[in-house]
């Protein structure tokens, strides 16, 4: 999605082209878009200049809708998932634990959806599909390993 991003508004994009980008499984890339695209958050075009492309604006598409439709509902356990079709477990009205996991899950889906797409994918980024800038301002392998990520950081 972040690939798609970056190349919104420049026409669809291969699957073969982002599977080598971003080093991953053409097979596996055509599995995701399946869920995406039932998910309406991207469509395809056949033909030599084919592939796929974002339905909306990357500022349009929330990371929760995207995290739904590749993973399912947000549910850090299955007595709490944000699926409003669940039966929810006969012990809820008592169990000591089941108010935290809420929590939780909705801790979760709050962040997943107040963020888009384009918080991922850095504007200088989105023009012609360049990469290389690293996501969200996280520092590089480089300046990782001189710059250790710790829990207090």
């Amino acid at each position: 999605m972040a690939q798609l991003a970056r190349r919104y508004g420049t026409g669809p994009a291969s699957l073969t082209e982002i599977a080598e980008q971003e080093d991953l499984p053409r097979a596996y890339l055509e599995q995701l878009v399946i869920s995406l695209r039932d998910a309406d958050l991207v469509q395809s075009t056949r033909g030599a200049h084919g592939g796929y492309e974002l339905t909306r604006a990357p500022e349009m598409i929330v990371m929760g809708e995207v995290l739904r439709a590749l993973e399912g509902p947000i549910a850090p356990m299955i007595c709490v998932t944000d699926d409003p079709n669940h039966m929810t477990c006969e012990r809820s009205g008592h169990c000591t634990v089941n108010f935290m996991w809420v929590r939780v899950r909705d801790a979760i889906a709050g962040a997943l959806d107040s963020m888009t797409l384009a918080d991922l994918v850095p504007s200088a980024a989105r023009v012609n599909g360049l990469t290389g800038l690293p996501a969200l301002g996280l520092p590089t392998d480089r300046s990782r390993a001189a710059n250790p990520v710790t829990l207090a950081d």
